[in-house]
């Protein structure tokens, strides 16, 4: 016979993160306290599901341990790891190469967020510049216009569009 108490912890368990819990059945792994190592197998394994089914999962194994008190084995390591190589965001460009590899360390939602911000960074430098490239070339069309009215004696006409 079971204490009421544990049945009433693995009935916790299998509501809170019931894809993992499965997953570790499955595997002969103990789902609470999970360790990091086994949530980057539990990662690794699930990659094929797709990250929109995957994070929710993780964050449910995060949610399930902090509501225990437990340390969450989801942050850094194996696990922050192997969720980088599921999802694949590539680092942002403008960051330097020695950084790059530590992009790949921070939590999924953490790089989701710094490329999103560098993709929307980019855009609105991209936009920038061909704004300014524009008006160069309307400057330098107008100069030209006005070089062309001035060599032609026709200075008055060169006035009035200024």
């Amino acid at each position: 016979m079971t204490h009421p108490l544990l049945t009433a912890l693995a009935q916790a368990r299998r509501r809170d993160a019931p894809m993992f819990v499965r997953w570790c059945e499955l595997h002969d792994v103990i789902a609470c306290p999970a360790t990091p190592s086994s949530v980057a197998r539990f990662v690794i394994d699930c990659a094929s599901l797709g990250v929109d089914r995957l994070w929710p999962a993780v964050q449910e194994i995060s949610r399930m341990h902090a509501s225990l008190g437990l340390a969450d084995p989801t942050l850094g390591g194996p696990a922050a790891a192997a969720m980088s190589a599921a999802a694949a965001v590539v680092p942002p460009r403008s960051w330097p190469g020695r950084f790059k590899e530590r992009f790949r360390t921070l939590p999924y939602d953490i790089q989701a967020y710094l490329a999103a911000h560098e993709t929307q960074r980019e855009r609105a430098l991209r936009r920038a510049q061909n704004e300014a490239a524009s008006a160069c070339r309307k400057l330098a069309a107008l100069e030209n216009r006005l070089k062309d009215g001035g060599t032609h004696g026709d200075e008055t006409t060169a006035r009035d569009e200024t």
